[in-house]
């Protein structure tokens, strides 16, 4: 188990790495670019996700070099794989059509590790479905989650808080610690130094794609998880499994829809950069991304509050 002591070193090491990495980045010259799209004015380089998968890597690599298993540490393939996707697509700009290639490949892998969608819970009538449907029905959540976490990463905080959000949720309402426990602990310990980096005025650090890439696959992990059979609601809340994880990523899954029917509506690829997001709009009435941040989250977990009534 990670002692109370660990979770002081798992941020100091976090905030390290962080550190660390946006030194040896600005000496090197290696900024986000700023254009047209941009919210930001400073420079930023794109190394917030970086610092989070080493810091959970080395953790993992720690526990499992002493034979201690926090969680099933075969996660790292999935997550990393989409973790050096978002670092190559930081870099090089990858094709949109070979990112969907890896996320499903990515996706079948944790299909394969037995986090897979094969029950609705009784959404349209439909209890277990068949294993075919289950998987491909798992690939498209998955895709639909991922791109939407993507999407979101474009203010400060936001993605981060997202992803704390979801995580600290998904542990509140169940009945016991999931499977998932530590792995979600670890990562929401190392995003916690982020907020210093991507509140600076000057020399912030980004998520990046390798960030928001490996968040929204942890995410997707989560989600199919809650709607498994292994995961129980505590006894004094009743909730649809389905409804509950929807109204998780409310947010990002309402601007996901809202961004691709505009952009199909203006006869454009679903997957070309622009400012039609909801927090776009904010920013353009020159709300402070803190403030944005803290409407959006409000917003979301009153949608919460609102499934559990329903």
């Amino acid at each position: 188990m990670i002692t109370h002591l660990s979770y002081y070193y798992i941020i100091l090491i976090s905030l390290s790495i962080s550190f660390l990495l946006r030194l040896w980045f600005t000496r090197l010259q290696k900024f986000d670019a700023i254009n047209h799209r941009s919210v930001h004015q400073a420079k930023a380089t794109k190394t917030g996700g970086m610092a989070v998968f080493l810091t959970l890597f080395l953790f993992s690599t720690y526990y499992y070099l002493y034979g201690i298993q926090l969680y099933d540490f075969s996660l790292l393939i999935p997550l990393g794989i989409m973790f050096f996707v978002g670092v190559y697509d930081d870099f090089y700009n990858a094709d949109f059509k070979l990112k969907f290639f890896l996320q499903i490949i990515v996706a079948k892998i944790l299909i394969d590790q037995g986090l897979v969608i094969d029950n609705f819970h009784g959404v349209l009538g439909l209890q277990e479905i068949p294993r075919l449907a289950a998987q491909l029905f798992t690939v498209f959540v998955f895709l639909v989650v991922v791109n939407a976490i993507n999407f979101i990463d474009g203010i400060d905080g936001l993605a981060i808080t997202e992803t704390i959000k979801v995580i600290l949720l998904v542990e509140f309402f169940s009945v016991q610690s999931t499977a998932l426990y530590s792995l979600g602990l670890i990562t929401v310990l190392s995003l916690i130094p982020l907020y210093y980096f991507n509140f600076k005025k000057d020399y912030k650090v980004f998520l990046g794609d390798a960030g928001s890439l490996f968040l929204g696959t942890l995410i997707a992990a989560y989600l199919f998880y809650v709607l498994g059979s292994e995961y129980t609601f505590k006894t004094n809340f009743s909730i649809n499994k389905p409804l509950f994880t929807i109204s998780l990523i409310s947010y990002p899954l309402i601007d996901l829809l809202r961004v691709f029917i505009i952009r199909i509506h203006n006869k454009k690829s679903p997957f070309n950069p622009d400012q039609n997001h909801l927090h776009h709009l904010l920013v353009q009435k020159r709300y402070p991304h803190f403030l944005i941040v803290v409407i959006i989250q409000s917003l979301s977990l009153l949608l919460l509050l609102f499934s559990f009534w329903i």
